[in-house]
């Protein structure tokens, strides 16, 4: 007998302007003008280097993909990140849900990050209907169009709305099982959607006022891949009923998929790691493994790249110089290091705060 489940649809739901939050993006934007604050002398000349090999990564078409924990979006730097984008120097965007979270609310609300043991302690934490809504509703109509998960969000932003086909168009399409099934899948999970919360059809219109803020919307814009790379249950999406895990589970399978060719064609690339102590290291891993398992079936080497991490934890052993620490020692444990320490190529460590790595980094890039 399968045991009991937790019922979704019993929880009053509040609407996202009721919410106190935080971070507001006009106010916490961090333009590429800006200037970093103090950086010392040891990370200047790793961030120039840095500057120095997506320089030439990118003059020989190399990818430099940029991955990111959510304090990057939370931090207000997505207007550096589009110039990044915009003027080719990032070839790739990878976060993980709570980064696609985040951006997607700036771009809709202006605003983000709310009170986590406030709302937690009278039962709000996560309990927003738009948020809930909006981006369960996307990625459905993201999986039927066969989108990825950040290209479902971005769509939603740029198109200021999605269409949901109509009901007989997706019976059409769940007819066609034998020709599609994957697309038949979505299409009945679109259909229970419908459905059960009773949705028009045809064009939802959702404006999003601050969408010139918004990292997702831009990278669809320019045809950049910008992956999200989600944790089942560890977003608040996760807390609405309209929530899928199929239309989850296909958009983020398509996103890792698309992150894996990024890491396949890594040869002569930059792989920066910016903030993400978990999500970056183990999407990685696997996504080299399996590049390195086609391309030593072709005869070819994926060893000459470049890592770069960031993040504000002190190290106090040398990663590039001694290797990987002894069992007995406490760096063994930063696992994030431990990791990238393992995969080849040449690893680089910043200490610093994401908002003054990335806008001296931009300013390296400038510097011929």
């Amino acid at each position: 007998m399968p045991f009991p489940k937790f019922d979704r649809n019993k929880i009053h739901f509040y609407p996202l302007h009721e919410r106190q939050n935080r971070v507001f993006i006009e106010e916490h934007r961090v333009l590429p003008s800006d200037s970093p604050a103090s950086l010392n002398a040891e990370n200047q000349t790793v961030i120039h280097e840095a500057g120095r090999a997506i320089r030439e990564a990118r003059s020989k078409n190399c990818p430099v993909v940029v991955a990111f924990g959510a304090h990057t979006i939370k931090n207000g730097l997505s207007p550096v990140l589009i110039q990044l984008i915009e003027t080719g120097w990032v070839s790739h965007l990878a976060t993980n849900g709570a980064g696609i979270i985040h951006d997607w609310e700036f771009a809709y609300a202006g605003s983000s990050s709310e009170d986590v043991r406030e709302n937690v302690g009278s039962g709000r934490f996560g309990i927003w209907e738009e948020t809930g809504k909006y981006l369960n509703l996307a990625l459905l109509v993201g999986a039927y169009e066969g989108l990825g998960y950040g290209e479902s969000i971005g769509s939603l932003v740029h198109n200021d709305g999605m269409t949901i086909p109509s009901k007989a168009e997706l019976i059409r399409i769940i007819g066609q099982v034998a020709v599609d099934p994957e697309r038949t899948a979505a299409a009945a999970d679109l259909l229970w959607a419908v459905d059960h919360f009773k949705l028009s059809t045809g064009f939802l219109q959702i404006k999003h006022p601050y969408k010139k803020f918004g990292l997702q919307a831009a990278a669809f814009r320019l045809k950049v891949p910008f992956t999200g790379h989600p944790m089942f249950g560890h977003d608040i999406i996760y807390t609405h009923p309209l929530n899928r895990g199929a239309a989850v589970g296909r958009t983020a399978e398509r996103d890792f998929l698309i992150f894996a060719k990024a890491i396949a064609d890594l040869e002569g690339g930059v792989y920066i790691s910016l903030g993400s102590a978990v999500m970056s290291p183990m999407i990685f891993e696997k996504s080299l493994s399996m590049a390195r398992n086609l391309a030593i079936q072709e005869g070819r080497k994926i060893d000459d790249f470049s890592i770069y991490v960031v993040d504000l934890a002190g190290s106090n052993w040398n990663w590039q110089k001694d290797g990987e620490p002894p069992a007995d020692n406490p760096a063994y444990y930063v696992r994030f290091m431990k990791t990238f320490s393992r995969m080849g190529g040449r690893l680089h460590y910043v200490q610093a705060d994401n908002r003054d790595f990335l806008l001296a980094l931009h300013k390296a890039i400038q510097q011929r």
